[in-house]
């Protein structure tokens, strides 16, 4: 039976992320992860003008870069975070992403999400975080998407 606890701890802490200084392997020379050459992501529906109601489903799509939840430090991925109504430029690269309701996070890995937004015109814009929730270098960010919801 010790073996067998022995095993099973073992496991769960190998199955464990492991939060490492981010200045670790890999990391650019700013402490952020190098995105890779020509990853992109962005938003597949809806299309940017539409107009939709309760409940918006939002579809995320991604290239060149491979989805992977938070925590998980394996090259060349990252998950989304879905920034509602954020300019871009207000965004501190280098830091971690908020969570909030401007900031989602989908450290699960999740590549679409349904919800209610307030009735008006919203903003949409993906970017990638890498599993400490910052954005690499450089950002991968996606255009924006403007839908009016009723």
């Amino acid at each position: 039976m010790f073996k067998r606890m022995t095993l099973a701890a073992a496991v769960t802490l190998a199955a464990m992320p492991v939060f490492a200084d981010q200045h670790s392997h890999g990391a650019a020379s700013d402490g952020r992860t190098p995105a890779p050459e020509g990853a992109a992501v962005y938003i597949i529906a809806p299309e940017s003008g539409a107009t939709v109601s309760n409940p918006v489903t939002i579809r995320f799509g991604a290239s060149g870069i491979g989805v992977a939840p938070a925590g998980v430090d394996v090259p060349g991925t990252g998950h989304h975070h879905l920034l509602i109504n954020v300019d871009p430029a207000q965004v501190d690269l280098n830091m971690a992403l908020p969570a909030d309701d401007q900031h989602r996070h989908f450290g699960g890995g999740q590549t679409e999400v349904t919800l209610d937004l307030p009735a008006g015109t919203h903003n949409l814009m993906l970017l990638m975080g890498d599993q400490f929730h910052v954005p690499h270098e450089p950002a991968i960010m996606s255009e924006i998407v403007t839908i009016t919801v009723e």
